[in-house]
């Protein structure tokens, strides 16, 4: 690692920062914040998903199955490791896939943004365009399973709970810097 003549941090080799978290934690808002505080590229997965495939989420979901979706997030993500420094705003089921929990790690820093469940529900504004979403229930036993799964491909975790997407973004962009990350 070393600095450039604009004191911005130039890292060797891949060095990404992904956004883990359940359904409306706020990883995109939280990525493009970022992005645009540090004059960093911000992408989101779900969307890299929808262009390679030509297809939505939930069409990819409906008419190919989540296992698909998977493989595709997987196919995305090596498509990044062509890039430098980007701030990568990961889908919700992200970790369900070992593939993608292994390449997140091997190409930077995972960032787990930890919150309630009552909070990602009150975020969801369109539970129709989240195929994983079927129900408040579903959503629970969702929840209860992917927990574990982003407490064990984090590095980082940052608490949401109670904050606001302004207040997540400043105490995210210290840490981050703080590091070194940013």
């Amino acid at each position: 690692m070393e600095t450039n003549t604009n004191g911005y941090v130039v890292h060797d080799g891949c060095d990404h920062i992904f956004f883990v978290g359940f359904l409306g934690a706020g990883k995109s808002t939280l990525a493009r914040n970022l992005g645009k505080l540090f004059r960093r590229s911000y992408v989101d997965t779900d969307r890299m998903v929808e262009r390679a495939r030509g297809k939505t989420v939930c069409e990819i979901f409906s008419q190919d199955g989540e296992e698909e979706f998977r493989r595709s997030e997987a196919y995305v993500l090596k498509q990044l490791m062509e890039r430098k420094s980007l701030l990568v705003s990961c889908g919700g089921g992200i970790v369900e896939g070992e593939e993608s929990c292994h390449l997140m790690r091997q190409m930077g820093t995972v960032v787990f943004l930890d919150g309630e469940l009552e909070d990602s529900l009150r975020q969801i504004r369109h539970p129709e365009l989240r195929p994983d979403f079927v129900s408040a229930e579903r959503a629970c036993a969702l929840y209860d399973h992917r927990r574990p799964l982003y407490e064990r491909v984090c590095d980082l975790r940052i608490d949401i709970r109670n904050k606001t997407f302004d207040q997540v973004t400043a105490e995210a962009g210290q840490m981050l810097w703080e590091k070194g990350l940013l």
